[in-house]
């Protein structure tokens, strides 16, 4: 059910979406998701039981594109959503993803070289850029969204504000990001599942020294969603926001826009 959020101000602090307790340094997250790209999108796929796929299908159902201006999708990963969106522009709207892991960069451009007949003839590129810093200039695209990523920004906020500076007035801010469902009893059991399941089987296909998959729990159940996200958007710049829980709420989706006169953030 798709929930607007009210325009009130009224959330305690919501820039605790950046927490102090889990290591989220550059260095630490780079090395981390160096290390499992080669597995990434196959544990992916199994963990959440496919569905990821549909979760990728609705975001570009309900935030499509528009006109012919192009598209960012930052923390892209292995280029999941930047490639959705590029179909979904009919490959003609150009569309760029942003990620500071080369290694989950390579195979994003692997993907779109199997997918065109030449590497030219792609309207989309992968470059290696921090969330934080985004080396684009202002009011340029039409959409900037991220998928499951946001979380791993060690400031929400900042990376929030710079999402917003590269966005055109009016433009969307779309962001797909696990949640907790709503449920009490399904919440406990997905929060066990999180907590003492998901590890031991990441780590034993995709081992690596940073601990992947004990991460991956410890910042879902730290970081905000639902309303206090929303508060956290809202608290960025970002007007009309929305969000909708999927799935029972495993994950949720939030659209926000960018005022239209603001031309200069």
């Amino acid at each position: 059910m798709e929930k607007t959020a009210p325009t009130s101000d009224s959330a305690a602090s919501p820039s605790t979406a950046s927490t102090g307790t889990i290591d989220k340094s550059n260095q630490r997250v780079r090395q981390m998701f160096g290390e499992i790209a080669p597995r990434y999108d196959a544990m992916n796929h199994v963990l959440s039981g496919g569905t990821d796929y549909y979760w990728r299908r609705y975001t570009i159902r309900k935030a499509p594109p528009q006109g012919d201006a192009p598209i960012l999708d930052v923390c892209t990963g292995t280029g999941d959503l930047a490639i959705a969106y590029w179909k979904a522009g009919k490959r003609q709207i150009p569309v760029v993803g942003s990620d500071f892991t080369e290694e989950m960069l390579d195979i994003a451009r692997d993907k779109v070289e199997s997918l065109s007949r030449t590497e030219r003839d792609a309207s989309i590129e992968f470059y290696q850029a921090d969330t934080q810093e985004l080396p684009f200039e202002d009011n340029r695209f039409q959409i900037v969204s991220v998928a499951f990523g946001l979380r791993n920004v060690a400031d929400t906020l900042k990376g929030l504000r710079e999402m917003k500076r590269v966005c055109q007035p009016g433009g969307r801010i779309v962001i797909l990001e696990f949640s907790m469902p709503g449920n009490r009893v399904l919440r406990g059991a997905y929060g066990w599942y999180f907590r003492n399941v998901l590890p031991r089987i990441g780590q034993f296909f995709a081992r690596n020294s940073q601990s992947a998959y004990n991460y991956l729990p410890e910042t879902v159940g730290q970081f905000p969603y639902g309303e206090k996200l929303a508060d956290v958007l809202r608290e960025a710049g970002l007007e009309r926001i929305s969000y909708t829980p999927l799935t029972f709420g495993v994950a949720t989706l939030y659209i926000g826009y960018k005022p239209k006169g603001d031309v200069k953030s």
